[in-house]
């Protein structure tokens, strides 16, 4: 990734494999945080912003199944890949069933797990760029979410970041419920009361912005989360 090192996220509780992984990654240029039982590892995963995950299964306080299934419910997207001695057909499903992208059995070659990370970084990265230049068309608005502007009959308006990934993670689901538990995970990191009213305050801001056309509207979804309703790109 060009500019910046990618962040990996690495837990493994044999301390010996644990660190000659985490050398040798960051001798190939990678930022590697290594966590050495679950618990941590999710502690760590909610501190800071990861580009992948490898996960061993066997750890101490969580398991690499369970850390996985805390990891998914805040980033679905995410790389994930486990890393296990546990090579019975049925583990090798359920990480998969837990959206892993991939399940390398011990011992493994460090050169192909290596391939591989660059392999997917490098396809995320790719979906990344096209993603962030992506604009909408929303009823009688323009959103371009890569400068933070909404344009409507030559105004414009400049959004706060939180704004801008708020509306523009309600543009990805146009017409479409964006689960509320989603969105506060996804740009407070968390789903606490007190962010859920922040979001509130977020969403009334995007509705005063929204208000010139009375073909768009953000419908509460009680319990569950917004909509934003809008005629639909042509």
């Amino acid at each position: 990734m060009e500019g910046k090192k990618a962040k990996i996220l690495l837990c493994e509780d044999d301390q010996n494999l644990g660190m000659v992984l985490k050398n040798y990654l960051e001798l190939n240029d990678f930022d590697v945080t290594l966590e050495r039982d679950g618990r941590l590892g999710l502690a760590a995963f909610q501190r800071e912003k990861y580009d992948l995950c490898l996960l061993d299964i066997m750890m101490p306080n969580m398991d690499g199944f369970t850390l996985a299934e805390e990891i998914r419910d805040v980033d679905p997207d995410i790389p994930l890949f486990f890393l296990s001695a546990k090579t019975m057909k049925e583990d090798i499903i359920q990480g998969y069933k837990l959206g892993a992208d991939d399940y390398i059995t011990k011992p493994f070659d460090s050169e192909v797990l290596l391939l591989k990370i660059k392999a997917i970084l490098k396809r995320n990265e790719d979906g990344n760029k096209e993603q962030e230049n992506k604009e909408f068309d929303l009823g009688g608005y323009h959103f371009n979410p890569k400068l933070r502007e909404l344009s409507h009959n030559g105004k414009m308006q400049t959004l706060s970041p939180k704004e801008n990934e708020l509306l523009k993670l309600l543009a990805e689901h146009l017409n479409d419920l964006l689960p509320r538990e989603h969105a506060l995970k996804k740009i407070w990191g968390s789903d606490t009361y007190f962010n859920g009213r922040s979001m509130d305050v977020y969403i009334a801001k995007l509705r005063k912005y929204l208000k010139e056309d009375s073909n768009i509207e953000i419908v509460n979804i009680h319990g569950n989360g917004f909509r934003l309703v809008a005629p639909a790109e042509k």
